[in-house]
């Protein structure tokens, strides 16, 4: 359903392509952070999480390129897991949400160790089931 044009694929209808190297999965988590520089730790919310990062929403604006220490507690059944990485605003809304005046960000994983991203992946799968 397509035709060529110049050796261009032209492609018709609605089709929404996942340019990331890993799915995401729609979960809300509460996550801890703090810019690699401070002490002073903050609270965010994910919007949704993958093997490579994670889409986040910030009390205030951040600049993208700014790396941060996060901790991600994921409930694992009856008890909590938690993660900690460094992470990398990747791009950020210019402007503050109306209503909850949070900032909605994306950030990938720049420091992760391998029982996290193996904790990461476990609760990924367990969601999927």
């Amino acid at each position: 359903m397509g035709t060529k044009e110049k050796g261009k694929d032209f492609h018709y209808g609605i089709i929404d392509f996942e340019r990331r190297g890993y799915p995401r999965i729609k979960v809300r988590l509460p996550i801890e952070y703090r810019r690699v520089d401070s002490a002073t730790k903050q609270s965010a919310r994910t919007g949704n999480v993958g093997e490579g990062g994670f889409g986040i929403f910030f009390p205030e604006r951040l600049e993208i390129g700014e790396q941060l220490k996060v901790k991600l507690f994921l409930s694992s059944g009856p008890s909590l897991v938690t993660i900690d990485a460094l992470v990398e605003i990747v791009w950020m809304d210019m402007e503050a949400a109306e209503g909850s005046g949070e900032y909605r960000s994306g950030v990938k994983f720049v420091d992760i160790s391998e029982e996290a991203m193996s904790k990461l992946r476990v609760f990924l799968q367990d969601l999927l089931r």
